[in-house]
């Protein structure tokens, strides 16, 4: 009895679709009673080789083509490369030996664009042998190759026609930046790289301006950030506790809710909601708005906000508008300054302890700083979940900063529309995980600061601040 042998029985399959030229014929057939069905595959990187990953999702792209094939339709089996962005870029800055964005500025961008063209085709022959492998019935012979010009072409004639719908805007907001790619991320790009991490927990003391020896409980999870506050954020609703503690100088003011972290020994001094305690003044725990800043004058006192909970931490936050999207958006209601005390590769640029160093590498001076000067009422550490570059790995920060993005929230009902119509695999897909995105779907940052990708079609007057969107090379 002869042994069986699959792969023997693969390789024999496929020789004999090869000689019978199948898939050329499947592609040209012209008895088509359904009509045609268009697939362009998303494209894979031929500068990184393929994974086991790659080859499962092209079998359940297959299966779902060969069936609509046996339906009667005919099929565009589209093959394409993504040939720019971040993937190319990393791989090739490994290759020069290259730490920063900035080593690809010394070296220059055109050099380093041509070495990237270089290296997409890396490992072509390799997709094309796991291609041909696996069966995945596919034209690799007229491929889209996203660093093409016609491609870009199209790309660009896509985003006049969303700029025409009042799609398109420039904003100046907070985004999640990576310090190390020196760029932005998109919402769904942010939601792969989040990890469980530990970092500091602490509990800061700031001095009332107009009255000496009180208070106000501020917690965070990133020192960092305190250089850049302007203010803070309480809860009009909620009741707040001013208390003493033994071996505690002054009083302490937080939400009533959260005197589990003071302990036992807490002697309830006052009660107050916190409407009575918006416009409050206090200290800065830094001296890093300079004092002729046209916003200065709002700065540094307690303001009502809706994001205010007492889930955790003291019921009043700490606002950093360079650093966070509900302190941004606070800081844009009441005209508070945007102070930026780390730049964009993440290094600590205000004369503070920790300045020169990363951002999360700056946390223990400033903590201790905080500590010796009698501000900190305790500290230690918190795990929770950080997001981080999905690409390079590195801690992320909200950063406030120019950035080009698309109105999605304005599609958010016409989204949730089509979605309905999608009959998904898993079902609980369609209204669970993929659901829940698109009811809370965000404007998509669209641009980043990097060099080897699609340019943005943009053209902006500095004299009198018309944009016009090109939408092609013409």
């Amino acid at each position: 009895m002869a042994r069986f042998d699959l792969p023997s029985l693969e390789e024999g399959q496929l020789k004999s679709w090869e000689e019978k030229g199948v898939l050329r014929r499947a592609l040209d057939r012209q008895d088509n009673p359904a009509g045609d069905f268009v697939f362009f595959e998303g494209p894979p990187t031929a500068n990184g080789k393929p994974g086991i990953h790659h080859l499962l999702s092209r079998a359940f792209k297959d299966v779902i083509l060969r069936f609509r094939s046996m339906q009667g339709y005919r099929i565009d089996r589209k093959a394409g490369w993504d040939t720019h962005g971040l993937p190319v870029e990393l791989e090739v800055e490994k290759q020069l030996g290259f730490t920063k964005k900035q080593d690809i500025e010394e070296y220059g961008i055109a050099e380093f664009n041509a070495k990237c063209q270089e290296s997409v085709w890396k490992y072509l022959d390799l997709w094309r042998k796991s291609t041909r492998r696996v069966g995945f019935w596919i034209d690799l012979e007229d491929p889209y190759i996203t660093y093409d010009n016609g491609y870009v072409e199209t790309l660009w004639w896509i985003l006049k026609e969303i700029d025409q719908k009042g799609l398109l805007y420039e904003g100046h907001r907070v985004t999640p930046h990576c310090p190390r790619c020196v760029t932005s991320l998109s919402s769904h790009e942010l939601a792969q790289g989040y990890k469980d991490t530990e970092d500091p927990s602490v509990f800061v003391k700031l001095e009332l301006r107009d009255d000496p020896g009180r208070h106000l409980l501020i917690w965070t999870t990133t020192p960092w950030t305190l250089p850049a506050n302007v203010a803070v954020a309480v809860g009009a609703d909620i009741t707040y506790a001013e208390v003493r503690l033994p071996g505690v100088e002054g009083t302490l003011i937080l939400a009533k809710e959260r005197l589990t972290e003071l302990g036992e020994e807490a002697e309830l001094v006052a009660e107050m909601p916190g409407s009575e305690l918006a416009g409050t003044g206090y200290r800065p725990l830094f001296a890093t708005l300079p004092q002729d800043d046209p916003a200065a004058g709002g700065a540094y006192q307690a303001y009502e906000a809706d994001f205010v909970s007492t889930e955790e931490g003291t019921g009043i936050v700490h606002v950093a508008p360079a650093y966070g999207e509900d302190d941004a958006e606070l800081g844009r209601r009441f005209g508070l300054p945007t102070l930026h005390t780390v730049d964009a590769t993440g290094t600590v640029t205000a004369e503070v302890p920790g300045q020169g160093k990363f951002f999360k590498d700056a946390d223990a001076e400033i903590s201790a700083d905080l500590e010796s000067r009698g501000l900190m009422y305790r500290s230690g550490r918190y795990e929770h979940t950080y997001p981080f570059c999905w690409r390079c790995g590195t801690p992320l920060l909200y950063y406030a900063k120019g950035t080009w993005y698309i109105r999605m929230s304005e599609l958010r009902d016409r989204l949730q529309e089509n979605n309905r119509e999608i009959n998904w695999v898993p079902s609980h897909i369609q209204e669970g995980r993929f659901g829940e995105w698109l009811r809370e779907v965000k404007d998509w940052a669209l641009s980043r600061e990097r060099f080897w990708g699609t340019p943005l079609p943009v053209w902006s007057c500095d004299g009198c601040g018309l944009n016009q969107t090109l939408g092609g090379l013409d």
